[in-house]
């Protein structure tokens, strides 16, 4: 006798939402999604490629650091832009360069980027995506220069470019409508500065300054604090008041410690 199998209905389901308001009358709280808080994008042009970040970690609500580095070192002709866990992607992208440096010196060959590729996603997937780190991976290597997005869970993309982070759809806008093929060296640094500036003023987990860096086939360049858009101002009017503005209503002084008199202490030796 055949087994007879029926097809799903199509459109939404909702099976699961009796089950999900039960289990929340039960104390039980749905997950809630993270914001990464940064913008960070990858960029080829003619010789090679930029990378660019912004320069805002944040704590929750807080600005912990206004001016860190977010473009990380994997080796000489590889760099790593890394948004989510600030300690996730610094050890992450520490251990990797460790590894393709150990690579490279028992080949003794340049490293290639699809290596440091793999070796970035096989961790992150091994993790199931409890390593908060979303990277750009960028670099120069004997096959020309590559770009690859990294996602938490171990996915990846290789593009001509890609964003990442809180501010990566601001960033993108800027890509999309401008990115052409075979552009200049300073066309490449100055459509990313853009890019991240419109993250910075677009994306409230991303601000204070603009770090590039220009990776072609025989150098590197770290352009640190390329572009500082939120410089503070001189204020037009000063804010100090005389003593004596506000009234003193009331004085009390309290003594909180008592001193008393006792021998000296015997410094003879």
């Amino acid at each position: 006798m055949a087994t007879k199998f029926s097809l799903p209905k199509g459109g939404f389901s909702f099976d699961n939402y009796a089950r999900n308001k039960a289990l929340e009358t039960k104390g039980a709280r749905p997950p809630k999604a993270t914001s990464t808080g940064t913008t960070i994008v990858g960029v080829l042009f003619k010789d090679g490629l930029v990378l660019g970040a912004d320069t805002r970690a944040t704590e929750g609500p807080i600005v912990a650091d206004k001016n860190c580095e977010k473009i990380h070192y994997i080796a000489p002709n590889i760099y790593c832009c890394g948004a989510g866990t600030a300690a996730d992607t610094e050890s992450t992208t520490n251990l990797i360069s460790s590894q393709i440096e150990l690579h490279s010196l028992a080949t003794g060959r340049k490293p290639r980027v699809v290596t440091a590729m793999t070796m970035l996603k096989q961790m992150l997937f091994r993790y199931q995506g409890h390593i908060g780190a979303a990277l750009v991976l960028g670099g120069f290597d004997a096959t020309g220069p590559h770009l690859y997005t990294v996602y938490p869970h171990g996915s990846t993309d290789k593009l001509p470019y890609v964003t990442m982070g809180s501010g990566s759809l601001a960033a993108m806008s800027v890509f999309e409508s401008r990115w052409k093929p075979d552009m200049t060296r300073e066309e490449a640094i100055e459509l990313v500065k853009d890019a991240i500036e419109a993250g910075i003023f677009n994306d409230l987990g991303s601000g204070s300054n603009v770090d590039v860096c220009v990776i072609e086939k025989d150098s590197t360049d770290y352009l640190r604090n390329y572009a500082k858009p939120n410089e503070r101002g001189i204020k037009e009017q000063s804010y100090k008041y005389p003593r004596g503005t506000t009234a003193v209503l009331k004085e009390s002084i309290t003594n909180l410690v008592n001193v008393t008199e006792g021998d000296a202490m015997d410094i003879s030796m």
